[in-house]
């Protein structure tokens, strides 16, 4: 029988932040029951943990939503590196306080967080350049999240598709209330998906609000429905598109930024995701992803590996 874990993820607190379902040795559970065990738990994503191809890596992690494999997510990377730092060891060798895993997207290079000789959270840089794709017309994308769309705001940029590894649709909101006001509508979810995104269970959006001055702090939700995540307490992949593609836009050529976002607040699961962005020559060249985690539960699978 397998073992597995649960964590809040980009929290410090219980029942905060992100639930994760990490196995930390998912040798013995058929690949059929991957995504059946993954729906079972219904959380936003589950993470299963495979010796790595290459010897010089860490593990290579798989990471499934309620509905499918997806190539890289943000709170699954930090909660997994979390689970595997504070059990010193996998597969037989000495965890580090530098991982790198394989996943689909590319490689993950993480960092663990460390204090008094405790795991108490992770970092970790996104596997693939920032890509910037369709513009998302306004009534489409306030028709997501069921708004006028005269609450999305245009003045440093249209809703458009971003990603360093995983495609949210981002958006720029008046203020705090049409923050508030946000659900996501499925009908538009799937009519959007099938204009601007091959696929439209990939389709997902992420809208945010300036709390203080410049990017320095926002304030996110992100919903997907099609992917059976109604709304998402704190996606650290869309908080590291979001990030780069914001430093992108500003007009120096070189820069630095550490940007605070908050999420999951609207629905009682406070989150704090922490991202460093490096911007060299016009470019941005690295996204860094950080947060703290807390663990909640173990236990073993019922059924046979």
């Amino acid at each position: 029988m397998s073992e597995y874990v649960t964590v809040d993820v980009f929290t410090d607190k219980p029942f905060g932040g992100n639930p994760l379902a990490v196995f930390p040795d998912a040798r013995g559970i058929a690949e059929a029951d991957l995504q059946k065990i993954a729906r079972e738990f219904n959380y936003s994503e589950t993470t299963f943990v495979f010796p790595p191809d290459d010897p010089a890596h860490t593990a290579r992690v798989r990471i499934f939503t309620p509905t499918d494999e997806i190539p890289f997510a943000g709170h699954p990377n930090v909660g997994t590196a979390f689970v595997l730092g504070g059990r010193g060891e996998i597969f037989g060798k000495p965890v580090g306080a530098q991982m790198i895993f394989e996943e689909k997207a590319g490689l993950v290079h993480l960092d663990l967080m460390r204090e008094d000789g405790r795991t108490v959270g992770a970092g970790f840089v996104a596997p693939q350049a920032l890509t910037i794709g369709k513009v998302v017309a306004l009534d489409a994308m306030a028709g997501c999240l069921s708004l006028q769309p005269s609450a999305i705001v245009v003045d440093a940029h249209e809703p458009c598709i971003v990603s360093v590894g995983l495609p949210f649709a981002v958006a720029e909101l008046a203020g705090l209330d049409a923050l508030a006001s946000a659900s996501p509508d499925m009908a538009a979810f799937t009519l959007a998906g099938r204009a601007y995104w091959h696929r439209d269970d990939r389709f997902a959006t992420f809208a945010y609000v300036r709390t203080g001055k410049g990017i320095e702090h926002l304030r996110a939700r992100m919903f997907a429905p099609l992917s059976n995540i109604p709304e998402d307490p704190a996606t650290g992949s869309a908080c590291a598109a979001l990030a780069a593609y914001l430093c992108s836009l500003d007009t120096r050529t070189d820069m630095t930024a550490n940007i605070v976002i908050e999420q999951g607040i609207e629905m009682g699961r406070p989150s704090r995701i922490e991202i460093d962005v490096e911007k060299r020559g016009g470019e941005v060249e690295r996204v860094r992803i950080a947060g703290r985690c807390v663990p909640l539960m173990q236990g073993r699978l019922a059924i046979a590996a």
